[in-house]
């Protein structure tokens, strides 16, 4: 007797969009794939395939044009084959035969909890590191009841950069990262709209680039006309994180990039050690043109992400 033909996530992958010939979410390919029995051909042992498919599925088709795989701009994402994109219809929502629609998760989650998407999201999709910041160990005796950013992060151009362009921006004085400011909030409505944002622009006015984050936020037109009004006055942007399915998460509203920092705010957010750490871990990674990994937050796997 012959052994089963093994598959890869992405061959498992390729398999059903071929077959289903229309765009399909990740969990959607896995529970056609299941249906099919393609999964008793996986070449993995893993305990929640179904999200280490989506992962793969999703850095694959990243910023990838060697990629067999495309993506929707729809939420929450869907995937097809570029060779199918001129024979499928790509705004096809039907849900397919005998599979009934995912049930949502109860949001039961605290904001403390909506650390690790973020920092999730910022990996891979902002090529950011972050970076928490615990407000309890400020030193609020020197400089009052300053507030500090939930979390803040960088992107190295290093990264992208050829050795030649990197050692040409030192050379002539361009800065090669982009500091981020993050403040996270449960959920965003016209209940706490202006306190949020505000407070916000309060605590991210150093960075080159900040951020309103949260992981619901209301649909109201009204809500969202003034959301986008606030952000286009100061600058601030959106980002909705996805809970059920991380790599559906984006930035709705874009952050205006700024050029300049305010050091002199970066001097006072210094009381704070977490801060302190994380400017000193960026000197070093700059200086060294290595990214010390451990020295920022953990990016958790997909798997554990979707266990809660």
């Amino acid at each position: 007797m012959q052994n089963p033909i093994k598959m890869t996530f992405l061959e498992l992958a390729e398999s059903v969009l071929k077959e289903e010939k229309k765009p399909l979410t990740s969990s959607e390919i896995w529970n056609i794939a299941v249906k099919k029995g393609f999964d008793k051909s996986l070449n993995s042992q893993g305990k929640t395939p179904w999200a280490t498919l989506g992962a793969q599925i999703y850095v694959n088709a990243k910023d990838n044009p060697k990629s067999i795989f495309a993506k929707t701009d729809s939420r929450p994402k869907k995937f097809y084959l570029k060779l199918m994109a001129n024979t499928i219809d790509l705004d096809d929502n039907t849900i397919p035969e005998d599979l009934p629609p995912a049930k949502k998760k109860k949001f039961d989650y605290l904001e403390k909890d909506l650390h690790k998407y973020l920092t999730y999201f910022a990996y891979y999709h902002m090529h950011c590191y972050t970076k928490t910041i615990k407000h309890h160990i400020s030193n609020k005796k020197e400089f009052g009841e300053w507030v500090h950013p939930d979390m803040v992060g960088c992107y190295f151009r290093m990264e992208d950069w050829k050795k030649e362009v990197n050692d040409f921006s030192n050379a002539i004085g361009v800065r090669s990262i982009v500091l981020y400011s993050f403040e996270l909030k449960r959920e965003l409505s016209f209940a706490n709209l202006r306190e949020s944002f505000f407070q916000c622009v309060s605590n991210s006015s150093w960075a080159n680039e900040s951020y309103l984050v949260a992981a619901r936020i209301s649909e109201d037109e009204d809500f969202f006309d003034e959301l986008s009004r606030l952000s286009a006055s100061f600058g601030i942007g959106v980002i909705e994180l996805d809970v059920d399915d991380p790599h559906s998460s984006e930035i709705i509203i874009p952050a205006k990039h700024k050029k300049n920092l305010d050091l002199e705010t970066v001097n006072k957010l210094a009381m704070n050690n977490d801060f302190k750490d994380f400017i000193e871990t960026v000197k070093i990674d700059l200086t060294s043109r290595k990214i010390h990994n451990k020295e920022y937050d953990v990016v958790e796997e997909i798997e554990n992400l979707k266990a809660k």
